[in-house]
């Protein structure tokens, strides 16, 4: 038997899009290994989310004053403490820039073997395998972990999220972790706040690549028009058309929107595996033989500096402005 505990994100007490997903994974591998399902809430915040989160598991709660501001040296131990409180076999969660960051240190911590974008599990009589791409999403390995504990990330957009399933018991976890012995400390948060929903909650986002030539604009006007978010591919990021935090893609933020517009964007298969679980997917590029036009529902070969502003005037229009 092999329990499963899920690190959870939220954000001032509400719970991400990418954890509810994480825990329907967990419930899955819970089911192949045996075990029981439970979630872990850290930070400041931690109890309001598990309000909602006993809906889906039994919730430990992490609040102290050393956790109110994120700092993986301080939350890794706290992680560890909570995987020995529940006899977890299994330690997860969304493969997010808080779980990159977090689990290989609670990893360390634990003596476990890591397996990475985790998009699937395999395996019989209660063997697991964690199923994850190789060689830049060319190949999918099935992977054994031969450490007593196992940490994964896993790509949300892979599993579908949970449903609830009750009332699970909520359960404080001691914090012991003392914040003079700490080698860092947030000393500010300049916390960046943008009209716009964040990238990998927004229902709509509107994507540039290199067919911008630097261009945004547009792009960002049509995120705009339709209530979204906005993207890049990494080649626009590394040109310094758009910020680091715009990236979708296997080495940038992984979404699965119901409407993903990809504009001025070739269709690199790194690119793909950050955006291929939109519901419906339609790409703008002049080029008819370009690769995005083999994974998006609808393609329009056309100039994106034409092609965004006539279906700007067009939404407009069907809103009657």
């Amino acid at each position: 038997m092999g329990n499963v505990l899920i690190v959870v994100e939220h954000q001032s007490g509400a719970v991400k899009k990418a954890s509810l997903n994480a825990l329907g994974a967990g419930r899955e591998l819970a089911a192949r290994s045996g075990g029981v399902l439970h979630a872990l809430a850290l930070g400041k915040g931690a109890a309001a989310a598990a309000a909602e989160l006993r809906r889906y598991a039994p919730v430990l709660v992490a609040e102290a004053p050393v956790l109110d501001a994120y700092v993986a040296e301080a939350y890794a131990p706290v992680v560890a403490d909570a995987a020995a409180a529940v006899s977890a076999t299994y330690v997860g969660g969304a493969a997010t820039c808080f779980t990159k960051d977090l689990l290989p240190r609670a990893a360390a911590r634990l003596g476990a073997a890591t397996a990475t974008e985790v998009v699937g599990f395999a395996g019989a009589d209660r063997e697991v395998l964690f199923r994850r791409p190789m060689w830049a999403g060319n190949v999918l390995a099935e992977v054994e972990l031969a450490t007593p504990v196992k940490v994964f990330t896993l790509r949300a957009t892979d599993f579908a999220p949970a449903e609830p399933a009750g009332d699970g018991e909520v359960t404080p976890l001691p914090v012991r972790v003392d914040a003079a012995g700490l080698k860092a400390r947030v000393v500010e948060l300049r916390e960046v706040r943008s009209v716009r929903p964040d990238l990998t909650e927004a229902r709509v986002v509107v994507s540039g690549g290199r067919g911008t030539k630097g261009r945004f604009d547009e792009v960002e006007a049509c995120a705009d028009d339709l209530g979204g978010a906005v993207g890049a591919t990494r080649a626009a990021v590394d040109a310094g058309w758009a910020p680091n935090d715009w990236q979708v893609g296997q080495t940038g933020k992984v979404v699965a929107p119901e409407l993903y517009i990809a504009a001025g964007i070739s269709g690199a298969i790194q690119h793909v595996a950050g955006m291929k679980g939109a519901k419906v997917i339609v790409a703008i590029n002049k080029d008819p033989e370009a690769p995005i036009f083999q994974v998006a529902d609808y393609g329009v070969v056309a100039d994106l500096f034409k092609a965004l502003p006539e279906l700007r005037a067009h939404v407009k229009a069907g809103r009657g402005a």
